[in-house]
């Protein structure tokens, strides 16, 4: 399920309100809250996952990666991978993110699971862009 709209410029504006707080969104900007769980495709079109969180820089205040749930069932087993945020394209078409990459490429790519804490190693940030050929963020 995404929770992205298909309008034209694949952004919807929301009037609608969550508690006290309005959530807008505009043709650039959306809300994190409906970032979470929207659909990753291949360029074949085939779900590849869903986001499950975005990692943002705290000093540049940019989004480095989107962590991307996949496989599992009922939240049993799933892996979770960063994909850079640059390597990502919303298609409205589709209603979710587009990354040129195989199943087969995914399953080699840097991953974890829930249990661990890849994050502590600076490196490890590093080599998920090392893996897609994107430079470098910082």
């Amino acid at each position: 399920m995404t929770h992205m709209n298909n309008d034209p410029h694949g952004m919807a504006h929301d009037a609608g309100r969550r508690g006290e707080l309005p959530i807008e969104e505009t043709e650039r900007l959306i809300a994190s809250d409906r970032v979470e769980g929207t659909e990753v495709y291949n360029r074949q079109g085939q779900s590849l996952g869903t986001v499950q969180n975005f990692m943002v820089d705290k000093i540049t205040g940019r989004v480095a990666y989107a962590v991307m749930s996949f496989g599992g069932f009922l939240g049993m087993g799933a892996r979770y991978h960063p994909l850079p945020w640059k390597s990502l394209t919303y298609d409205v078409d589709l209603g979710g993110f587009v990354v040129d990459l195989s199943k087969d490429q995914l399953e080699g790519a840097p991953s974890y699971e829930a249990a661990e804490r890849p994050w502590s190693d600076p490196r490890f940030g590093r080599s998920v862009y090392d893996y897609y050929n994107i430079p470098w963020y910082m």
